[in-house]
C-alpha cells in the first residue's frame, strides 16, 4: 500500500544540521524526514525551490520510504573530496583531510579566475596526484568558459578529469564543445535536472557525462531511466542532504550497470554532525543501510514555526503529484 501523506505528517521529523564549513551559502542545512513502510526518506530541497522545482524531491523520498530495492550490483563506491569555494588554504587542508584516501577532488569554482586558480593550486599542494573535477554551477558565459578551462588545464594538465556545467544552457553547452581547443571532457548537472523534461532533451555535442542525482530527479528509478535513455557514462553526485539521502545516493550507485568514476557522496563529512555516521575508508563508502540515529534527530529538530513550514509545503508539493 502507497504511503499517504498523513502518513508522511505524522511521521515527519524536520531538522536543522549545523555544518563545519560553509557550503552553497550555508551554514545550517534544513531538511525533512518521513517514514514508510520502508524506511526513512528524505525531502531536502532548499528552501528558495519553488514547489514545482521540488516535487522531484518529493518522489524520490517517498520512493526510498516506500520500495523495496533491487538487489546491489556492488558494495564499495569510491567517492571525490568536495572542496567549497574557499581561499584559506588552512581551511582546504582541513576540508580535505575529512577524506581519508581519496584520489579526485571536486572544487567549486566560479568566484573569479584568480580565485580559482589559488584554491587549485592549495588542493593540488595537499593532494598533487589527484585528479581534479571542477564544478562551475552554469556561471561562466562561453567565451569565459573556453578562456578559464584553458587556464586551469595549463595549472592541472590531464589531471583534469572534467568541467562540470561551466555554462548554463544546453544552447551554450554546445557552443563550448565547438569552440574548446583542449580536450577535457565536459559534465551536465544543472542542465538534466532544471530541464523542463530531461528526457525530451538531446545532450548530443553539449556533454561526455552524466550528472545523477537522486533526490532532485526524483529517485532511482527516474535516475537509472534518464542514465539509460541518454546512454552517457555517469557520476553519482548528492544535493547535500543528510545521511538519509546520502544512503539513498550510495543505494543508486551501488545499482547503476556501470561506475567508472568516483562519486561525490561524501558530502556528510561536511556536517558537524549527521543523523548517521558514515565513515569514508580508503577513499570508499560502503553501500548500505546506515541507521538514524534518533538522539541526534532530537538534537537538531525543529519545531513550531518552522516545523509548520515544512509540513505546509509537504503538503502543496504532495499536491502536485499525478494520481498513481
Amino acid at each position: 500500500m502507497s504511503l499517504t501523506l498523513e502518513e508522511a505528517l505524522a511521521s515527519l521529523r524536520v531538522l536543522a544540521l549545523p555544518m563545519r564549513t560553509t557550503f552553497r551559502s550555508l551554514d545550517i542545512r534544513e531538511t525533512a524526514l518521513f517514514k514508510g513502510e520502508n524506511g526513512w526518506g528524505e525531502f531536502a530541497p532548499f528552501v528558495e525551490y519553488s514547489d514545482q522545482e521540488s516535487l522531484p524531491w518529493l518522489e524520490s523520498a517517498i520512493e526510498a520510504a516506500d520500495k523495496a530495492l533491487s538487489p546491489a550490483l556492488r558494495e564499495s563506491i569510491p567517492i571525490n573530496a568536495t572542496v567549497p569555494a574557499s581561499n584559506d588554504e588552512a581551511e582546504i587542508e582541513q576540508i580535505l583531510s575529512w577524506y581519508p584516501g581519496v584520489d579526485t577532488v571536486k572544487i567549486k569554482v566560479g568566484t573569479g579566475i584568480k580565485e580559482d586558480l589559488a584554491r587549485i593550486a592549495a588542493v593540488r599542494k595537499h593532494l598533487p596526484k589527484a585528479k581534479i573535477r571542477i564544478d562551475v554551477n552554469g556561471s561562466w558565459s562561453v567565451k569565459e568558459a573556453l578562456s578559464n578551462i584553458i587556464a586551469i588545464y595549463e595549472v592541472t594538465g590531464d589531471l583534469l578529469e572534467y568541467v562540470e556545467q561551466p555554462v548554463a544552457s544546453l544552447d551554450e553547452l554546445k557552443q563550448l564543445k565547438e569552440g574548446m581547443s583542449v580536450d577535457v571532457k565536459i559534465a551536465g548537472d544543472e542542465v538534466l535536472r532544471k530541464a523542463k523534461d530531461p528526457f525530451a532533451i538531446s545532450l548530443d555535442g553539449a556533454i561526455d557525462i552524466l550528472m545523477l542525482k537522486v533526490s532532485p530527479l526524483g529517485g532511482i528509478k527516474r535516475a537509472m531511466d534518464l542514465a539509460s535513455h541518454h546512454k552517457l557514462p555517469v557520476v553519482i553526485s548528492s544535493a547535500l542532504e543528510s545521511a538519509i539521502g546520502i544512503s539513498y545516493g550510495l543505494a543508486l550507485a551501488a545499482r547503476v550497470p556501470n561506475l567508472d568514476y568516483a562519486c561525490g557522496l561524501g558530502t556528510s563529512a561536511l556536517f558537524n554532525q549527521d543523523v548517521s555516521d558514515i565513515p569514508i575508508v580508503n577513499g570508499a563508502i560502503k553501500a548500505t543501510s546506515y541507521p538514524i540515529d534518533l538522539d541526534r534527530v532530537e538534537r537538531y529538530e525543529l519545531k513550531g514555526e518552522r516545523l509548520e513550514w515544512w509540513r505546509n509545503r509537504i503538503s502543496r508539493v504532495w499536491n502536485l503529484r499525478r494520481p498513481a
